[in-house]
């Protein structure tokens, strides 16, 4: 796999370390089994895959080489470049402009983007409506396009499923920008909606097969749909495809629930003429990061810390399996960690930072598990562990 020129801020020599030791010894990925880091007061627990992607070096690499290559001219991002602020304030701070927020919201008008401006186009791509508007203006998309291959290969399925005649139903945020580029893509194929996880997808099922009328359709799937894809005429063969974020133990849940769907609708015997098996568009990082994140769960820990951007997606649904053994807290860096007996944790549910007690009483051979997002420097996570090193040191003084 090709190696990525990451700013050195970034990279931390005793993660890298780790990571160079497993996939020597693990090639072929196939032992999921965490890292142990051992103190004198205290073990981490470190998942086998965590921290940047391909996607996510690739965009980052290419960002700071544009800034570097270009220091006359004009750089906007369209919106954040990954979900994590130390990048993205790392790249304001070198002169960069978001022209809009992470859900879509205007920050910089259009007017002032000019022809020889440079636009770059973040890792989770962007929607055919935004492609166009800068094109008719002449700004170059093509050179400063980092949309992740892995979003684009959920487009190109997205295409084969509208060329077969299917509906693509897409499992994902609809505000995620991720989201909102597939959307755009896929309905400009053919027939798309956006369920956001297994409950809107049975709400769909059971429309489609109690032929539900066309207003409650449109008014449950309210701009989550594409225009004209009729209810009663256009379910008659789907495929699922995902925001490559989600949990891929839910977007295979949902894309069997429907294939469970139109067999009760058209019988086993005639399911390959009405649903499509996509599971090869599931991200490879994800499910890596998710199913050791899994296998986390089997070890014996005092409590979990997950680290990354409050507004990614694919670390809160670490967080989400993570809190089904342990008492987990979800930080953006090492200042989160205000002592020995605070945190500050964000509570994806209510998206709110509160503080929350940490370690308190015991301090003697401590058990933590630690992993990140895709979007999450090395060294954030290095910071972290010596963040509490030097807390367990100094109480030990």
């Amino acid at each position: 796999m090709k190696q990525f020129n990451i700013p050195s801020q970034y990279k931390s020599s005793i993660i890298q370390e780790i990571k160079e030791k497993r996939k020597a010894e693990d090639r072929l990925k196939r032992d999921f089994s965490p890292t142990f880091i051992e103190r004198e007061h205290v073990t981490y627990i470190l998942a086998r895959h965590f921290g940047f992607c391909y996607g996510v070096e690739n965009a980052v690499e290419r960002i700071y080489q544009t800034i570097e290559e270009n220091p006359n001219r004009k750089i906007y991002l369209l919106s954040q470049m990954i979900h994590n602020p130390i990048v993205n304030e790392d790249i304001q701070s070198r002169g960069v402009d978001f022209i809009m927020d992470t859900y879509g919201n205007q920050l910089i008008s259009w007017d002032q983007v000019q022809e020889n401006d440079i636009v770059v186009i973040p890792a989770f791509g962007t929607t055919i409506e935004i492609e166009k508007l800068l094109t008719d203006k002449g700004v170059d998309l093509k050179t400063y396009d980092t949309t992740c291959p892995f979003v684009e290969k959920v487009w190109k399925r997205s295409q084969k499923l509208a060329k077969d005649e299917h509906t693509i139903i897409i499992h994902g945020k609809a505000k995620h920008e991720e989201t909102r580029a597939t959307f755009s893509h896929a309905k400009s194929y053919g027939k798309a909606l956006v369920v956001r996880d297994i409950e809107e997808a049975k709400v769909l099922g059971e429309m489609i097969l109690n032929e539900s009328s066309q207003e409650e359709f449109e008014q449950t799937f309210k701009g989550k749909l594409s225009d004209s894809l009729v209810l009663n005429n256009d379910f008659n063969k789907v495929g699922v495809v995902n925001q490559t974020t989600m949990l891929a133990s839910e977007t295979h849940e949902i894309a069997e629930y429907f294939k469970q769907v139109m067999i009760q609708k058209y019988g086993e015997d005639e399911i390959k003429d009405h649903y499509a098996d996509t599971r090869d568009t599931l991200c490879y990082a994800t499910n890596d990061n998710q199913t050791a994140t899994l296998a986390l769960l089997e070890e014996e820990a005092d409590f979990a810390i997950v680290v990354g951007g409050y507004n990614s997606s694919n670390t809160t649904h670490l967080v989400e399996l993570l809190e089904q053994k342990f008492n987990t807290f979800f930080i953006s860096s090492k200042e989160k960690i205000i002592d020995l007996g605070t945190i500050e944790s964000y509570d994806y549910r209510t998206k709110d930072v509160q503080k929350q007690p940490f370690v308190q009483n015991k301090i003697e051979n401590l058990k933590i598990i630690v992993t990140c997002g895709a979007s999450c420097p090395d060294k954030v996570m290095e910071e972290v562990i010596e963040r509490i090193d030097e807390l367990l040191i100094n109480a030990y003084d």
